[in-house]
């Protein structure tokens, strides 16, 4: 079974990170995609995360009517800060039977070369990347990698920050988020502040 990795710190869930974990599902050769919540991003700011289990609690919430689509917590249980290369070897251990691929935008793709063990982690496991909108190009030593695969999926102008900041200044949202995600943070009177 191969399983497309979407890490992210889903601080929310958003509309866009469905159409592309949905998208790879349709359009693609992965079995799966697993939302892998990050508890802490090593490139971000904590104090601005909402804790695990409620951005966890969001991802299972916006998974439940997509079966291929999984909310995945395996990196709670890891020392934090936490890098893609020892959640990779943790994964493939508890799961020696499945492949796993990753999923990442091409700004990610751009600073890829900064990675711990880059090198290590295209030697044993594809990319899979999906456009965004950015300025500039991608490390030509990834340009036609045998194991970078550029999915057309559609370009997703969405972010997080926009929904926080939304919420913050009393905007309407709710077409960004699914109805269960809305009404959770509405619910936990979260990003108000």
């Amino acid at each position: 079974m191969k399983i497309g990795l979407y890490f992210g710190t889903f601080n929310p869930i958003h509309v866009g990170h469905l159409i592309i974990a949905n998208h790879l599902i349709e359009h693609s050769n992965l079995d799966e995609v697993w939302m892998v919540v990050t508890p802490h991003n090593p490139f971000k700011k904590k104090k601005s995360l909402l804790d695990n289990h409620h951005r966890f609690e969001m991802v299972y919430k916006a998974t439940e009517n997509y079966p291929k689509i999984k909310p995945s917590d395996i990196e709670f249980k890891l020392p934090q800060p936490n890098y893609t290369i020892h959640t990779l070897a943790h994964i493939s251990e508890v799961y020696p039977d499945k492949e796993f691929c990753l999923i990442m935008g091409e700004d990610n793709l751009k600073n890829f070369h900064k990675w711990k063990n880059f090198e290590t982690i295209l030697a044993h496991h594809q990319l899979y990347v999906y456009p965004r909108i950015l300025a500039g190009s991608s490390d030509s030593q990834f340009e036609n990698h045998p194991k970078i695969h550029k999915i057309a999926a559609p370009v997703v102008g969405i972010s997080s920050t926009m929904i926080r900041n939304g919420i913050k200044t009393a905007k309407n949202i709710q077409p960004l988020l699914s109805k269960e995600v809305w009404e959770y943070i509405d619910e936990m009177n979260f990003y108000r502040k």
